[in-house]
């Protein structure tokens, strides 16, 4: 999968791409979101809601992209970020947006 990097250096994931959703943890909060280096159909986001994270195989649900406004709309804003950043917000306006290099080192 490529990357696109808008006029603003902000990298777009492909129309169509998926992303992964935690849909058992929707309602909670914070609102949490990853990004890895994109790897065949998926832009590497993975979002989950809630304090805990699982590794679990089925914790993570494929998404098309376009629909992420279906389930959390405010984090439409966040997936332009390219492969090594993460946020963290909730319904209280609270924010927190970091580079995580471990998310991009190989393996």
């Amino acid at each position: 999968m490529r990357l696109k990097a808008n006029v603003t250096g902000k990298f777009i994931p492909e129309p169509w791409s998926k992303l992964g959703l935690a849909m058992r943890t929707l309602g909670l909060e914070p609102i949490n979101g990853l990004r890895h280096p994109p790897e065949g159909d998926s832009n590497g986001w993975y979002v989950w809601c809630g304090d805990t994270f699982s590794e679990e195989d089925d914790f993570f649900e494929p998404l098309h992209i376009e629909h992420i406004d279906d389930y959390l709309p405010s984090v439409r804003k966040y997936l332009d970020l390219p492969p090594g950043w993460r946020f963290q917000i909730d319904s209280e306006g609270y924010e927190d947006v970091w580079f995580d290099g471990s998310l991009v080192e190989l393996k």
